[in-house]
């Protein structure tokens, strides 16, 4: 069954709770405080950094990194991972977890991207989610990072996490997230406020023990719960 064509998420929240001022507070002091704030998955062109996309859900992305070193030695083309063995590609993938339906999504996503976009990642949102195992956030990672459009703002679980913390969203809905973070953040750096977020996350304002302490926006952050 094809997935419906792409749209931009629309929020049945009222809207963001933040403002575009306190937004760029924000983003500047994060910038500063993370200037190597990049995706951190290993790639050497659009195809690589779909797939690894692919291989890091609910994964981490050094491990992701240990795996695609040689899985794309293995398979250095969309037609070779469309042509591999299933059990293979599973036993290549393993240590990513989720290996049986990740295979089969990334088997089946380059199929598709050999017999329809001849063997070449789509450079839309529309095209991209119609691939299997491409959801939105994927397709907003690669876009930004690969290509350099900005069609949206990639979110997972740190990004969810500290965004709410600091105001700057109020769901737990990743459509919702996506669209609060659109009207405050400007365009031009909606792929960098992802990687602004997540370094963040992982480096102070973590899930259990945050370390507000040491946190260069606590005096913007409005969370209730911050640490003495």
């Amino acid at each position: 069954m094809t997935r419906p064509r792409a749209k931009t998420p629309r929020s049945t929240s009222t809207g963001s709770p933040s403002t575009p001022a306190h937004a760029k507070k924000l983003l500047a002091i994060l910038e500063a405080t993370y200037p190597d704030a990049r995706v951190t998955l290993d790639f050497k062109n659009p195809f690589q950094l779909l797939i690894a996309t692919i291989l890091a859900a609910q994964c981490t992305d050094e491990r992701v990194n240990r795996v695609t070193k040689d899985l794309f030695r293995r398979y250095p083309t969309p037609k070779a991972f469309a042509e591999a063995d299933p059990t293979e590609m599973e036993e290549a993938i393993r240590p990513t977890g989720f290996y049986r339906n990740k295979a089969k999504s990334i088997i089946g996503c380059c199929r598709m991207l050999v017999e329809e976009y001849g063997g070449q990642v789509p450079r839309t949102m529309e095209e991209l989610i119609r691939l299997p195992g491409v959801w939105r956030k994927t397709a907003n990672i690669v876009l930004g990072n690969a290509f350099g459009l900005s069609e949206g703002i990639a979110v997972d679980t740190h990004v969810t996490r500290v965004a709410n913390r600091l105001g700057l969203v109020k769901s737990e809905k990743q459509d919702e997230i996506e669209q609060q973070l659109c009207r405050v953040i400007p365009r031009e750096t909606w792929t960098l406020i992802t990687h602004l977020l997540i370094f963040h996350g992982r480096a102070i304002c973590k899930a259990q023990r945050p370390d507000c302490p040491r946190c260069p926006v606590l005096h913007l952050c409005p969370w209730p719960h911050k640490t003495a």
